[in-house]
């Protein structure tokens, strides 16, 4: 079932959000085990709004490649932040090289779709 673009990527940017709370709940529950619940809501609730988006229609590998990217930044970034993780000039340039392999991954994917 084909859906509205914007709802795909709204749908996407959800899975994206849980899944970076999950992933640093899980660096804070360390030190405070409560923390446990809301990774393992967060993971479930990932999961389920990004079958959500392969349900509407997304391909499979620009919504796990932007999911994937996206995180690993989002939550670099809020780690270096919240965590005080190091946040060096490779972790950018790596950062910055995920980005532009999930750009040709969505561009590959539009070619094909594109009509003959």
């Amino acid at each position: 079932m084909e859906v509205p673009g914007v709802r795909k990527w709204l749908l996407l940017l959800a899975a994206i959000c849980v899944e970076v709370s999950g992933t640093l709940s899980l660096r804070a529950s360390q030190d405070h085990r409560a923390w446990l619940v809301v990774v393992v809501c967060g993971y479930l609730a990932s999961f389920y709004f990004l079958a959500q988006v392969l349900r509407a229609g997304m391909p499979i590998g620009v919504a796990y490649g932007v999911w994937g990217a996206v995180g690993t930044a989002a939550t670099a970034v809020l780690a270096a932040v919240i965590f005080g993780d190091p946040f060096t000039g490779p972790i950018v340039i790596g950062i910055g090289l995920i980005i532009v392999g999930v750009l040709m991954v969505e561009l590959g994917s539009r070619e094909r779709q594109a009509p003959p």
